[in-house]
Parts: C-alpha cells; structure tokens; sequence
C-alpha cells in the first residue's frame, strides 16, 4: 500500500500555462525574455506574479530590496516558515525558465495544497529575489547576498548599471521599495527549483537533480589602461594596446582553468572597449572574468594566478591593471537532510535522479549560510541557458515541480 500522500502530484497544464503567460511580460526578440530587473517589465511581472498569489490566497511583504515574500499560514504561529523560490528576472536575452520554473513552481505547490484542502504546521513563503541574474547591476544574487549579510544594503543601493542609473534609484522608480528590514525574516529552510542550466541531466537521462554543492564564484574585473591612437598610422612598435594585452590575458585564463582540470571552469563574458572605434586602439578596456570550482583551494588558487599573470602581461605591453572582485562567494555544501529528504521524494515519486553539483549560482547558495537550504534540478535542452533557444519539456518541469511539492510537505509537516 502507498504511503498518505505518496501519489500526490502538482497539475502540469497550470504550472506550464502560467510559465507562458508570464513571457508575454518582457518577450525577447527569438521567443525568449527580456525582463531585466527593476525594468517597467519586470514591474510588470511582479504585479502578475502578486495578482497570482492573492488569488492562492497569500499575502504579501516586501523588504528594502524589493524582494517579494508571499505567505501561506501554517496552523502554528511559532513555527518558522518553509521558504521555495527563485527569481523573475531575466538576461537580456534570456529563456522563458531561468529563476521563473522555481518561482512559479513555488506558486503551484501552493495552489495544489490548496486544491487538496492540505495544511501545514508550518508556513509556506513564495519568494521572488530581486537581480538574482546580475545581469544590469553586479553582482549577481545581490538582493539574497544583502539578506545573507553578504552586502550592505547602502553597497546595493549605489551599484549602477551601464547608463549609470543607480539600482536603489530605479527600485524606487519601478514602486517596489519595501517596508521591510533585509533579513529580518527567519527561515525553518529553503527549497529552491531551477533548470540545470548545463547538459549533464539530459545527457545521463536523469529527470531529476539532486543537488548536494554549488561551485564557488570569482567574479574579476579587469580595467587596462593604453593609450587611444589611430590604427593605421601608428607604428606597431609604438603602440600601447590595451586591447592585445586583454586578449593575452582572455588566453591566460583559459590556459589557467585547462590546468585546474577536473572541477574547474574560466573564461570572459563582458568585454567593453573605449572609445570602441573600427579605427582608434582602445584607450581602456575592461572585462569580468569568470571562475568557479567546487574546490576552495582551486578556486583561490586560480584567481590569484589570473590576477598574478595579468600584471605580468598588461605591463609587458605597457599597459595599467587594475582589478576588482565584483562578485564571489565560496562553494557550498547543500543540507544533507534537505539533499536526502529530495532524493527520497524523486524515490517515492519513481523519477530517475543523479546527484549534481550546481555550475551556476543561486539564491540558494546564500541561503544556505543562514538557514538549511537545497536545490532541486531539472534537464534543459542540450545545456542552453542564458540564451533565448532555453528550452525544457513540460514533463521534465512538472517532474521537479512534484519532487519540490512532497519535499516542502515533508519539510512544512502535513497537519491531520
């Protein structure tokens, strides 16, 4: 005989319907979204989402970060709240599941608790974290880092995107500037649901993630300094160029993760030149390298040689280096009784699983230093994210939508 319970499912039509309505918020230009934080669009979305959850019979509080907490009581008023969430926000080319499946999962098992007529003793809290992807304001996870006490709500505040345009400036623009002190809330745990965002899942055949570690993050940038002068009648010999010394050291750093082999990975993703004229050397570039390792020592050990051999090469050109940390955080180990309350749900439910190690950051991984956290992932279509061709079946998310539902009920405690 099944266990009470045992055959509980989320409903996968309104998971995936509601996935689909929230892209019409923000569309990107392929059939992904564009809904970058704190944009009119994501405004937009944060109202629907909002608009959802009271329909579910939630409340809502919002902290000084514009983070959205959306409450299911529980029967006992002194039982801490169960968290599950993720993010809304979205890169400026991104799919239409990065940060959504988690938050709209969340919401689901809310809404099918309610169709079950099932209480729990504890709360439940729906959570949307604000620039979860760093996207327009580094760094990356910056509304659950200043929860966490990772940064101060003042650093936050004065981060600008590339017009210059301050992020507590545009919170307040938006309308989404809280009552609420950043980390006051207390947690019993958080459960978060996310894509993979890499081709392991898929490639193994597994339905489900099960997530035990999330990598470390350095996040680099580099300023070089040469001299503006015209490509063509400026001698070779006589050039200060600071873009040459940035393509040595986008070199380097590759060389660098090659030789940090299994467990590591490098490489540059922003790159701006100035002035960035077809026929003007560039006076400055600057770029955000990237590392992450699972291994605290190869992880620190990578940044320091990166940094090391980038002084090395910008002045053999000539060149001014200047580095800054922009983001970082150490790599994580996920709460061994949350991981084996997930890997027992995908069991009980028969869904294949693997244990994994998350390439990417999340919320979670801040979490995790204030309250017992896990992560739970499902395959995306050859490893796409961050990209608008993102792609997972409705299968796949409703698969980890009932892994994250008996996992939160186990965790929240079932009343009657």
């Amino acid at each position: 005989m099944p266990a009470p319970g045992e055959n509980l499912r989320i409903n996968p039509d309104r998971l995936w319907n509601s996935i689909h309505e929230l892209a019409e918020i923000g569309p990107g230009i392929a059939g992904g979204s564009n809904r970058q934080t704190l944009t009119d669009d994501d405004a937009k979305g944060r109202a629907l989402f909002q608009k959802w959850c009271e329909a579910a019979g939630m409340s809502m509080g919002v902290d000084q970060m514009g983070t959205m907490f959306m409450t299911r009581p529980g029967t006992d008023p002194d039982a801490l709240p169960v968290y599950v969430g993720s993010h809304l926000d979205t890169q400026p080319t991104g799919g239409r599941y990065d940060g959504v499946l988690g938050v709209l999962a969340a919401l689901e098992v809310v809404r099918s608790l309610n169709d079950l007529n099932i209480q729990t003793k504890h709360p439940i809290v729906v959570t949307n974290w604000t620039n979860e992807e760093g996207a327009r304001f580094a760094p990356a996870m910056m509304a659950s880092g200043v929860f966490a006490g990772q940064f101060s709500l003042d650093y936050a505040y004065g981060r600008k995107d590339s017009d210059g345009k301050a992020f507590g400036d545009e919170l307040k623009r938006i309308g989404w500037v809280g009552d609420e002190q950043v980390g006051a809330r207390k947690m019993h745990a958080y459960l978060e649901y996310h894509i993979e965002q890499g081709p392991i899942l898929e490639a193994e055949g597994k339905q489900i993630g099960v997530v035990t570690h999330g990598q470390g993050l350095w996040w680099l940038e580099f300023t070089l300094t040469g001299k503006e002068a015209h490509t063509g009648s400026t001698p070779m010999t006589m050039r200060v160029n600071a873009g040459l010394a940035m393509a040595r050291i986008m070199e380097m750093v590759q060389a660098v993760a090659m030789d940090a082999q299994p467990g590591a990975v490098g490489g540059v993703g922003q790159v701006k030149f100035s002035p960035n004229s077809r026929n003007v050397l560039p006076g400055t570039v600057v770029f955000t390298v990237d590392i992450r390792s699972p291994d605290q020592a190869k992880l620190d050990g990578m940044r320091a040689r990166i940094e090391a051999e980038a002084a090395k090469i910008a002045a053999a050109f000539g060149v001014g280096c200047a580095v800054e940390a922009v983001g970082h955080f150490d790599p994580v180990a996920f709460d061994p009784t949350l991981v084996a309350r997930v890997r027992k749900a995908a069991e009980t439910l028969g869904y294949s699983h693997m244990d994994i190690i998350s390439g990417a950051g999340h919320d979670a991984c801040w979490m995790n230093r204030i309250a017992p956290s896990v992560m739970i992932m499902c395959p995306c279509v050859d490893g796409l994210s961050h990209n608008e061709a993102e792609n997972i079946s409705k299968e796949w998310a409703s698969a980890g939508a009932d892994v994250l539902l008996h996992a939160v009920l186990e965790t929240a405690e079932i009343v009657g």
